[in-house]
C-alpha cells in the first residue's frame, strides 16, 4: 500500500539540505508519494529506510528493459500524465513481427534490415530494436528467437500462449533478456513460472482492463517487477481509451496493479500499410511502450521514430550540440569561417545547407544552452563580448588564418562590436538571415 507524505517524510533524514531539489524534506516527501520525485534523489536516506519505502520509492509506471548491449529496449519509469508536468522518460520501442509462416530468408532479410536501420535527426541515433517472433511450435519459435538475437542482436519478444514453447525459445537467449508473451487467465500460473525460473520480463494479455488489473495484482502479488501489459486493443478507439486509462490509473491514482508499461500490435489491427502506421502513431503519443509493425518500411518507420523524439525529448531542456568547430566538405585554411548557436535544430539546418552548398567551410558553434540565435542574442549570450573570447579560443585562426567570420544576419546589429573585441587582423562579415540563402551566400563568398 503507498505511504502518505507524512509516513514517507518520518523516514527521511530531516536535514533540509536542498540537495534533492526541493527546499524542504516534506516537500521531497510529499512529491515522492505522489509518484513526481524519485528516493534516489535523496543523497541521504538509509538503507533501512529504502527497504521500509519499498513501493512509495517505486515510480508510478514500473520500468522495463528487454534485451541487452545497444539494442535494449527500456520503457516505462514514467511519473507524469502530460510531458510539461516534467517530461517522459523512456522512448518506446519499435519493433517488427517475425512469424513461423515466412520462410527462413525472408525472416533473415527483416532481421538484418532490423539490425541496419537507422537514422540520424537532430544529432540523435534513432532506429527500431525490437524482433517479436512468434509461433506455436517450440522448435520453430526457439529458432526464430535465435535468429533475432544472432542476426539482429534485437530485444526479442517471444510469442505464444504455450508457457512450454516459451521457456523452449526463451532459455537458450535468457541472458539477452526476452520478454515473453503472453500470460492470460488461462496460462498465467505457468508462463510467470517460467518467466521466474528464467528471470526474464512477461506481458500479460486481457480482453477487458478489470482482467488486465487482476492479473496485474497477480503479478504484483507473485514479487514480479517486470511486467508488460497487453490490453488487446482491437480498434483505434480502444487505442486511445485503454492506453489513456491505464496510464490515468498508473499516476493520477497509483493503482499498482495498472502501474506497467505497454505493449501495442498495430501490425496485427489492419492490412493497410498506411493506416497500420496511424494506428503505431496514436500508440507512441499515448504511452504505448512497446510498437510492433508488420515491416521496416524506411517511408513509415522514420516518421514514427521522429514522432517517438518529439514526443519523448525533455520541453524543459533544449536539444544541443557540443561546443567547437566543425568542419564541412573537408575546408582548408581558405574557406569560410561561420559562427553560430549550439541549438541543434540551428545546427543542423545550417549544416544541411553548407553541406548543400559543396562550399568547404568551417562551422564554429558556440555553447549558448541550447538557445536559437534570436533568443541567445536576447538573454546575452550570443554577444559580441562572448563570441570574441570563444572564437579566439577555438583554435579557428591556427585552422583559417584569414580570421574573416561571417555572423549570421539577424544579429547584424552586433557586428560592429564584435570587430572591435576581436581586434586587429578579424574581419566580421553578416551573412544571410534564413538558412536557404546560405547556398547562394558561400558560393559569391568563394568567388571573391
Amino acid at each position: 500500500m503507498a505511504l502518505s507524505g507524512l509516513q514517507i517524510f518520518k523516514l527521511l533524514a530531516k536535514t533540509n539540505c536542498k540537495e534533492c531539489g526541493f527546499p524542504t524534506c516534506m516537500a521531497f516527501a510529499m512529491q515522492l508519494a505522489a509518484g513526481k520525485a524519485e528516493l534516489d534523489q535523496c543523497p541521504y536516506v538509509s538503507d533501512e529506510a529504502k527497504a521500509a519505502l519499498g513501493e512509495a520509492s517505486a515510480p508510478p509506471v514500473r520500468k522495463v528493459t528487454v534485451g541487452t548491449g545497444d539494442m535494449a529496449v527500456t520503457v516505462g519509469e514514467e511519473t507524469v500524465l502530460y510531458r510539461h508536468e516534467k517530461r517522459f522518460e523512456h522512448l518506446p520501442g519499435l519493433g517488427v513481427l517475425i512469424t513461423d509462416e515466412m520462410d527462413e530468408a525472408q525472416a533473415a532479410s527483416l532481421l538484418t534490415q532490423l539490425k541496419q536501420t537507422e537514422f540520424n535527426y537532430v544529432g540523435q541515433n534513432l532506429r527500431p530494436r525490437v524482433a517479436a517472433v512468434k509461433s506455436d511450435d517450440p522448435g520453430k519459435l526457439a529458432k526464430l528467437a535465435a535468429m533475432a538475437v544472432e542476426i539482429a542482436c534485437a530485444a526479442v519478444v517471444i510469442m505464444s500462449d504455450d508457457a512450454a514453447a516459451l521457456k523452449a525459445a526463451a532459455e537458450p537467449i535468457k541472458d539477452n533478456k526476452p520478454l515473453l508473451y503472453a500470460a492470460n487467465e488461462s496460462n498465467f500460473d505457468a508462463v510467470a513460472a517460467v518467466a521466474k525460473e528464467l528471470d526474464v520480463p512477461f506481458a500479460i494479455k486481457a480482453d477487458t482492463l478489470d482482467k488486465l488489473a487482476e492479473l496485474g495484482q497477480k503479478a504484483l502479488d507473485g514479487d514480479f517487477k517486470e511486467v508488460v501489459l497487453d490490453p488487446s486493443s482491437s480498434s483505434l478507439g480502444d487505442v486511445l481509451m485503454n492506453q489513456t486509462l491505464i496510464r490515468r490509473a498508473a499516476i493520477r491514482k497509483t493503482f499498482r496493479a495498472l502501474g506497467f508499461p505497454t505493449i501495442g500490435f498495430p501490425c496485427l489491427m489492419t492490412g493497410d500499410k498506411m493506416l497500420e502506421a496511424v494506428y503505431a502513431s496514436v500508440f507512441i503519443a499515448k504511452y504505448t511502450g512497446f510498437v510492433i509493425l508488420s515491416d521496416l518500411d524506411p517511408a513509415r518507420v522514420m516518421p514514427l521514430l521522429y514522432l517517438s523524439q518529439n514526443i519523448y525529448t525533455d520541453p524543459q531542456r533544449p536539444m544541443q550540440m557540443d561546443q567547437g568547430v566543425y568542419p564541412i566538405n573537408d575546408p582548408g585554411p581558405d574557406s569560410p569561417i561561420l559562427v553560430t548557436t549550439n541549438f541543434s535544430l540551428t545546427y543542423f539546418t545550417v549544416s544541411s545547407e553548407v553541406e548543400a552548398s559543396k562550399v568547404p567551410a568551417w562551422l564554429c558553434i558556440m555553447d549558448v544552452e541550447g538557445q536559437s540565435v534570436l533568443t541567445a542574442w536576447a538573454a546575452g549570450k550570443f554577444v559580441a563580448d562572448a563570441i570574441a573570447p570563444f572564437l579566439k579560443k577555438s583554435g579557428i585562426e591556427e585552422k583559417a588564418p584569414h580570421r574573416k567570420v561571417v555572423i549570421p544576419g539577424y544579429v547584424a546589429q552586433i557586428s560592429g562590436e564584435l570587430d572591435e573585441e576581436l581586434g586587429e587582423g578579424w574581419e566580421v562579415q553578416v551573412g544571410v538571415r534564413e538558412a536557404a540563402d546560405i547556398p547562394k551566400f558561400l558560393r559569391q563568398w568563394s568567388a571573391n
